[in-house]
């Protein structure tokens, strides 16, 4: 028996479309034990408590990765990510997934085989390798081969989520977006995106007010969530960039200043009475295996 556990995430911050990805301080835990046959799912949501659930085919894909038989196993899931809000529950769920079954088998896979292996199920990078590696990570695709920079977030940045109680599927926050960009469009995206990483490693607060102003996805995602402009203004008067977070509905509000967040905070949860707004820190590690006294039966 062990547990997996896996951050959060917050892909894009607006500037870093499909790349750029934080890992979070609140988590998906999955606890692995040996079954008698097949897939017994506890915890979570019921109507995924069976083999089409996600964490049970990233651990079915782990194996076979491997070239090891599926065992029969007991998922018990805790899960603090709400799904679809833009906060990688499906990432959490592939990493976990898979991260259980190369534990299962003596753990032959390194970070990097585990991030190749998610980025095929989940079809982009930028959520699975924060919640593989932790930090910030920008990743790249390199004739299907993930290439991932790791940065280090500066210890003066904090960091609150504004998550709404309404839903938004990733395929509709995509279908929203052009198909096209001019080069001069292409060309204020890619130098916006390098400074962000830059501003959040340094803790640079003037170079992350500027970066952190898109214009590839927010100005047609925006509309898919009410009140968005609202959490925007108030991040504007006090001076807290907000961003959304992958592809929403939850928004990311980042400052150096903690009392300052905390007052965003306070006004956003006046503002919105019935959404989750809470502080979070980042994710030093990413995924996390904790070993229980009782070893499973291989």
């Amino acid at each position: 028996m062990f547990k997996i556990t896996v951050p959060a995430t917050s892909a894009n911050l607006g500037v870093g479309y499909d790349v750029m990805g934080l890992a979070l301080s609140m988590s998906m835990t999955v606890t692995f034990s040996a079954h008698a046959s097949g897939v017994l799912i506890t915890g979570g949501d019921p109507r995924f408590q069976n083999a089409d659930n996600l964490i049970y085919q990233a651990f079915v894909r782990g194996c076979e990765a491997l070239d090891q038989p599926v065992p029969g196993v007991h998922l018990d899931v805790a899960c603090e990510i709400p799904a679809a809000r833009g906060l990688g529950s499906s990432a959490a769920c592939i990493v976990a997934g898979l991260a259980g079954a190369n534990r299962w088998f003596g753990q032959p896979l390194e970070r990097l085989d585990l991030l190749r292996l998610a980025t095929a199920m989940e079809g982009h990078p930028d959520n699975v390798a924060p919640a593989i590696f932790g930090q910030l990570a920008a990743t790249i695709m390199v004739d299907a081969e993930p290439v991932v920079a790791h940065y280090q977030v500066h210890s003066s940045w904090h960091f609150a989520v504004v998550i709404p109680d309404t839903p938004l599927s990733t395929a509709e926050a995509r279908a929203v977006l052009p198909t096209q960009m001019s080069y001069a469009q292409a060309s204020y995206q890619m130098g916006h995106c390098t400074l962000a990483c830059t501003a959040l490693e340094r803790g640079d607060k003037a170079m992350l007010q500027a970066a952190l102003q898109d214009k590839m996805q927010e100005p047609y995602r925006a509309k898919l969530i009410a009140g968005f402009a609202d959490v925007k203004a108030l991040g504007a008067t006090l001076n807290i960039p907000v961003v959304i977070s992958g592809a929403g509905s939850t928004m990311l509000a980042i400052s150096a200043d903690a009392k300052r967040l905390q007052r965003f905070v306070t006004q956003a949860r006046i503002q919105h009475p019935h959404w989750q707004v809470q502080v979070l820190t980042i994710d030093q590690q990413g995924f996390q295996v904790q070993e229980a006294s009782r070893a499973i039966a291989e």
